[in-house]
């Protein structure tokens, strides 16, 4: 007979308690707990009772000397999408799970259905939120030539993994984790338990058949993906597709990733046919148009090993009521007071009686300290209003002491300013670099003084 009891998950950590109580003692948030009763058994397998009586027995582990152990780079499986090969660091790792979150309608299973759809592998697309004829209609929306494409519309994880011992996929996707449920546990599908036990089930799949899952995680109105957040941390991957619904362009970035790095960025374009790939995002970052605006500057920046290049956008003008308002969009506020500091003290601009507003086009957020000086460019183009030619761009970090500093990797901006066009690019004195092997005209600045008598006399 099976043991059941009852015990208390908050919602917003997913930590356990024995008991009611108002406020979590992990994350310190009041009432989040919820009641939940779970079913216990000792023989839970992602495999079915009868498939699974016939496995092996598993061997115990023992401790290897790290010299002993061997190694083999993994063969990671392509996904035909470079823009997500990118971001996850080459491609699949076989036996990984990965975590893709969004808010909705932004293009989640759009995303995954399109990737599937060009996989050259045996795949198995689950959905437990939409019939087949719906995804039946978005696949012919995409316009591609399925080939090896299964889609199964379940939610109970044991009826999945029947059918999957039965299709044997190379690769698994889920839509959603939240729609998931488990004979194992007495809980509605999205409660914590229930999602815990899925994600268990489903991760004990993939590591003992070295089959890649990748899994759609809905978000909470905070932004964080929805379930508790020991989630993110037993999936291998987590991906967060950005952007706002109203605009074409999405962002996928990867906030975790055990096989590659976390700094790649992803650009896709939402279409009537799907999501096209943007190889060359500078030209959504930056406007077409020929006429020469103040407030505005370009930047050379980095995400991951891809450089970009970015319109800074900036808006002064005299402040209407008694406190000047400091609005930014894309660029942290805290730096952007830091930098009218800067010009305040060091260079003798008066912006404290000023109202200031911020913005970086195409709608993404950049951390980069090397747009410093372009956001330094833009305000003071603004303030003087006089436009800065278009063939200027900039790449350097602004000191407290009004002083230009170096950035990293300067001559991959250095030559991304060349493809582009620009004829002239201002760095630090710092970067020890030969500016005689580049095309492009290599200005190079030791304070900000410099640069305002560069670009205004």
């Amino acid at each position: 007979m099976a043991k059941t009891k009852t015990t208390f998950f908050c919602q917003n950590c997913g930590n356990q308690h024995a008991k009611w109580q108002g406020q979590c003692s992990s994350c310190k948030q009041w009432n989040t707990l919820v009641e939940e009763v779970i079913q216990k058994q000792d023989d839970k397998d992602w495999k079915t009772p009868s498939s699974s009586g016939n496995s092996s027995k598993k061997r115990n582990a023992s401790p290897t000397l790290i010299k002993d152990i061997e190694y083999k780079k993994e063969k990671r499986l392509s996904t035909n999408n470079t823009e997500l090969d990118r971001v996850l660091g080459g491609g699949l790792i076989p036996g990984s799970l990965t975590l893709l979150g969004g808010e909705p309608g932004i293009g989640k299973s759009t995303l995954l259905l399109q990737v599937s759809l060009q996989l050259k592998y045996r795949t198995l697309y689950v959905s437990g939120e939409e019939s087949q004829q719906q995804i039946k209609m978005r696949a012919e929306r995409i316009n591609s030539n399925p080939s090896e494409c299964y889609i199964l519309t379940e939610t109970k994880t044991q009826h999945i993994f029947q059918q999957i011992e039965k299709l044997e996929p190379e690769i698994v996707i889920i839509d959603s984790i939240q729609t998931l449920h488990s004979d194992f546990i007495e809980s509605s599908p999205g409660s914590i338990s229930q999602i815990r036990e899925c994600t268990s089930e489903l991760i004990k799949f993939a590591k003992e058949t070295h089959t890649p899952v990748l899994l759609i995680g809905h978000i909470t109105k905070e932004g964080s993906i929805a379930g508790p957040k020991v989630l993110e941390h037993m999936v291998d991957t987590v991906l967060q597709f950005e952007g706002d619904r109203n605009h074409v362009y999405r962002i996928l970035r990867a906030h975790k990733n055990r096989f590659g790095s976390t700094n790649e960025l992803g650009i896709y374009e939402m279409q009537g046919e799907g999501l096209r790939e943007v190889s060359n995002p500078s030209e959504i970052l930056l406007s077409k148009s020929n006429q020469e605006l103040s407030g505005t500057a370009i930047a050379a920046t980095l995400e991951g090993i891809r450089p970009l290049m970015i319109e800074i956008q900036a808006l002064v003008s005299t402040a209407v009521y008694g406190t000047p308002q400091r609005s930014t969009t894309g660029y942290n506020a805290k730096r952007l007071n830091m930098i009218l500091a800067v010009l305040e003290k060091r260079a003798g601009f008066r912006l404290g009686a000023k109202d200031v507003f911020l913005n970086i086009t195409g709608g993404i957020s950049v951390d980069d300290p090397a747009i410093d000086l372009a956001v330094v460019a833009a305000i003071l183009s603004s303030n003087e209003d006089i436009s800065i030619e278009k063939n200027i761009c900039f790449a350097a970090e602004i000191g407290l002491a009004g002083e230009v500093r170096p950035v990293t990797k300067v001559e991959q901006r250095i030559l991304e300013a060349e493809k582009l066009g620009f004829e002239i690019i201002v760095v630090s004195t710092q970067n020890k670099i030969n500016t005689g092997k580049y095309a492009i005209k290599v200005e190079l600045a030791s304070r900000v003084e410099e640069v305002v008598e560069l670009l205004f006399g």
